[in-house]
């Protein structure tokens, strides 16, 4: 079975205290990523890691604060959380060559507004996807049901994961495995 492991948003602006848009106890979720990342780089899996890339004007700023702008020390992803090989992914029109990790740029919350992810999943053309990072009832919940619609397996890691709203999680989990998701932890993994 191939496995595409999909790391969501877990950049210093989310996953640290001093972080601009930090999500509390964040933080701790790194010891299990860095697990899920070391997994995938001994098992040849390739590492799906969107990161927010934003110009000082994106549209998500009138919602949120400025976060994640990019070049910035926030919108970079901690060391522990990066595979010796890979590339960065732009949002822009072009060909991309698969790396054992993708970073994967996108400027709103939805990672399939990345012109080129699609291409990628069809390259890849994964049986299971495995599903981790920030914020689960957003970010990682667009990106869940995204790849639900491949009609491929998907599984969030639920202990590495981490949300602003514990009930809006708790809804998000129950409608995910409602519609076919399973629900797993990275031991399990």
């Amino acid at each position: 079975m191939k496995t595409v492991f999909f790391d969501i948003d877990t950049q210093f602006d989310f996953l640290t205290p001093a972080g601009a848009l930090y999500v509390p106890g964040a933080e701790r979720l790194i010891g299990n990523i860095a697990a899920l990342k070391r997994y995938a780089g001994a098992h040849g899996i390739t590492v799906i890691s969107t990161v927010d890339a934003h110009a000082e004007d994106d549209a998500e700023f009138r919602q949120w604060p400025h976060h994640c702008i990019a070049g910035t020390l926030g919108q970079h992803k901690p060391a522990a959380t990066l595979l010796e090989k890979r590339t960065i992914v732009k949002n822009a029109p072009g060909g991309v060559a698969i790396a054992p990790q993708m970073l994967v740029e996108k400027q709103t919350f939805d990672c399939f507004t990345n012109l080129k992810l699609r291409e990628i999943l069809a390259e890849l053309n994964a049986d299971r996807y495995v599903v981790y990072g920030v914020v689960t009832e957003i970010c990682v919940k667009l990106a869940a049901f995204g790849l639900l619609e491949t009609g491929k397996r998907v599984e969030i890691v639920t202990d590495a994961v981490r949300s602003l709203s514990a009930e809006a999680s708790a809804k998000m989990l129950a409608e995910f495995t409602a519609a076919g998701g399973v629900l797993t932890t990275a031991a399990k993994v």
